[in-house]
């Protein structure tokens, strides 16, 4: 009976060939070339999951300012001469200078004899040593352990008790690529079911595109709750409560997600609410999962960074014993903005010990996170310290960073809010604003007319008369019927002041020509 099986299905096999051979024939070009196929992987036949991915920071504007880029460099006329790239958060792109003892040491590990300039401070050196000791064949080179180099995670876990007050369990910490890696990683282990069993991802609109493009490439379902974009796009408890009643009739909720400071709203949670979503993470049964990436980016008087381990421990039980919390950090943001370097963390608090085996069988399908990304974390985890000869020039750097971007936090907010029709908000953290903005009904009639969202319209046709590439509201969620668009701070002072002056003025133009 198994032979006949397999007799039949080789002849199956031989007439779907045949037949594949006769397409080929009939759809020849007549060249003689012999027959031809369609491809194996086709728009019908790839993952379709991967369609419905989306990803705005590098969208379809950002590939038009790249065109408008080489068209300047081939000399050819635009209205502009330089397209400023204000879409993502990059900031040595935008002209931000590395951190210095961060770099002597990243370089001193991948070029060791660097380790006898004497131009170079022993402080600098002294880490470099311990790191690549750290290092298989003390070889930045080398594969580290899939968790990450233990050493690293020590430090890191150091870092987290210096911070929170509260131990921390380098057993628990993952390093990994960036933060969005480690994210991605943990939505994994969290998404199963199918039909209104699948899992229900609580996301806040606005929010970073990583996590709806995640959702849809894993086939979660997302939740949305909306900030309220009126009291400086708090989270309201009321609105959660909805998204969370609204989503168990199509899914089953199990993952809550929260980015503190925002991305891309830029505002900085309070302990009260943060103690509100811990207890109602607690009744519903949620995993909280805590994206802490800008934790150094605060410039608002009045607020403060609290993580969410902190405060939840601070609960006590039986918060503080049940709650999953998942909270990311990473080296592309802060006052390092070592974005390429690829380095980020993820700490897990109350996992099942059956559950954390399985995260870690999970990040040894990637073999390691990148060892030099893993170097620069143990650098910035363990700095110099008061005394040691880097310490005055690292915290002269740090301290110039910061409040350069606080500076430039109080600019955007200031010049933005003097145009009729934009609204921004105080740019409490984080490095963007998001402003929203009135579109006459004749724009977005005209939006409409050629398949574009209103704002996207308006980013486009921004991009095309002044060069500034910035990255429409739509691309992150917003409220039926507002607009916006999303902004990086990063550019210096007097290119980000030239951005917002051409911003207005194209505004101002673009409103009277549609009403």
């Amino acid at each position: 009976m198994r032979s006949l099986r397999a007799l039949r299905s080789r002849r199956l096999c031989a007439v779907r060939a045949m037949a594949a051979a006769g397409r080929g024939r009939g759809s020849g070009s007549g060249s003689g070339s012999g027959p031809q196929r369609e491809p194996v992987l086709t728009p019908s036949t790839m993952n379709a999951t991967i369609r419905r991915v989306q990803y705005a920071v590098r969208g379809p504007i950002v590939t038009r300012a790249l065109e408008l880029e080489r068209d300047l460099q081939q000399g050819i006329p635009k209205p502009f001469t330089e397209v400023i790239k204000a879409n993502i958060g990059d900031a040595h792109a935008m002209g931000q200078k590395p951190i210095t003892f961060l770099r002597q040491v990243a370089a001193l590990c991948l070029y060791p004899e660097l380790l006898s300039d004497p131009s170079i401070p022993e402080d600098a050196k002294a880490r470099a040593r311990r790191l690549l000791e750290a290092c298989a064949g003390q070889s930045a080179g080398s594969y580290s352990a899939s968790p990450g180099l233990d050493l690293v995670r020590g430090d890191v876990a150091r870092f987290l008790q210096r911070r929170d007050g509260v131990p921390a369990n380098r057993d628990h910490i993952f390093l990994s690529t960036g933060a969005s890696d480690a994210i991605v990683t943990m939505l994994k282990l969290l998404v199963s079911g199918s039909g209104r069993g699948r899992t229900g991802v609580l996301v806040p609109v606005p929010q970073y595109p990583l996590y709806s493009a995640a959702i849809a490439e894993l086939d979660a379902v997302q939740l949305s709750y909306f900030l309220d974009e009126e009291h400086v796009w708090a989270l309201d408890m009321a609105e959660l409560r909805r998204a969370l009643a609204e989503g168990r009739s199509r899914s089953c909720p199990r993952v809550l997600c929260i980015i503190n400071p925002g991305n891309p709203t830029g505002q900085v949670q309070s302990r009260e609410c943060m103690e509100d979503v811990i207890r109602f993470a607690y009744e519903e049964r949620l995993f909280l999962m805590a994206d802490e990436v800008y934790q150094d980016n605060v410039y608002a008087e009045g607020s403060v960074f609290h993580s969410f381990k902190k405060v939840l421990v601070e609960m006590g039980p039986p918060y503080s014993e049940t709650v999953e919390l998942a909270s990311f950090h990473s080296l592309s943001k802060g006052f390092t903005g070592e974005c390429g370097f690829r380095g980020g963390f993820v700490e897990v608090l109350n996992l099942h010990p059956e559950v954390l085996a399985e995260l870690s069988k999970l990040v040894s399908v990637r073999l390691c996170p990148p060892v030099p990304g893993q170097i620069l974390m143990g650098a910035l985890m363990n700095p110099p310290a008061p005394g040691e000869p880097s310490h005055q020039r690292y915290e002269e750097e740090k301290g110039a960073v910061l409040r350069a971007l606080a500076d430039k936090a109080r600019l955007t907010q200031e010049l933005l809010n003097r145009v009729p029709g934009i609204r921004c908000n105080p740019v409490q953290g984080a490095m963007y604003s998001f402003p929203s903005i009135r579109l006459p009904p004749r724009a977005c009639a005209a939006a409409q007319a050629v398949g574009q969202a209103p704002d996207l319209f308006f980013c486009l046709r921004l991009l095309e008369e002044t060069g500034i590439c910035l990255v429409p509201g739509s691309g992150f969620g917003q409220r039926e019927g507002t607009f916006h668009f999303r902004m990086t701070i990063l550019p210096p002072t007097e290119k980000l002041r030239l951005l917002l002056e051409k911003l207005s003025t194209f505004y101002i133009k673009f409103v009277k020509e549609f009403s």
